[in-house]
């Protein structure tokens, strides 16, 4: 399965985008770097063709940086969600910058029953999910079992490394399948005044979640 860019090109490209304006600490909101961002949808495309010609979901979308690099990987459409009206308006600033016309952007929580009723509809959902602070935690679980109710095929999510045993324990119970496909290093520089350190290297895994018959 071929790429439809170079990873250079492809992390070029991210790299330019707008991010969070003003990051609220409620929605865990942190920007995923354009270096991971990259790697990992070049990974998704070139080992599993899951974005090219494709029908995806970009779950807590944020300024939607997987969202567009998605499109630059050949998506046929992009569906971008948050709970936060101030990241889609940023993302719509980065949709309007590059003419992109395949981004359909919604306003609503992820997570609510009543808003999310995509049963198997998506080929691909992406997510890099809350990590899950002592104020949400089991957030990011909660994220990828409602992304294994929206996809036919695959849910691909972002994780600290920490919880993988977690996660494997998780999908177990769930009755599906799921491997770490891409070992990563966020680079996550001080966001909030909580943060005491400059910035903190957190290993992260790239997950591919998927139901036992895709």
């Amino acid at each position: 399965m071929s790429a439809v860019i170079k990873l250079k090109t492809l992390q070029g490209h991210l790299q330019d985008l707008n991010g969070f304006t003003k990051p609220k600490v409620q929605f865990e909101q942190y920007e995923t770097p354009a270096h991971i961002a990259a790697v990992a949808l070049y990974t998704i495309q070139t080992q599993y063709g899951s974005l090219q010609d494709k029908l995806v979901l970009d779950a807590g979308c944020g300024p939607g940086i997987l969202s567009i690099g998605a499109v630059m990987m050949g998506a046929a459409s992009v569906t971008a969600i948050d709970i936060d009206r101030d990241a889609l308006e940023v993302l719509q600033e980065n949709i309007d910058d590059l003419d992109i016309n395949n981004i359909d952007t919604l306003l609503c929580d992820f997570l609510d029953e009543k808003t999310c009723r995509w049963e198997n509809y998506f080929d691909t959902v992406l997510m890099n999910p809350p990590f899950g602070t002592k104020n949400n935690t089991g957030i990011d679980m909660r994220f990828l079992q409602m992304g294994l109710r929206c996809t036919c095929n695959s849910v691909y999510s972002l994780h600290k490394s920490t919880t993988r045993s977690h996660i494997e324990k998780k999908i177990k119970e769930w009755g599906v399948k799921g491997n770490v496909i891409a070992e990563l290093r966020y680079d996550l520089p001080a966001t909030y005044k909580f943060h005491r350190k400059q910035s903190q290297d957190i290993a992260v895994d790239l997950w591919r979640v998927y139901h036992s018959d895709s």
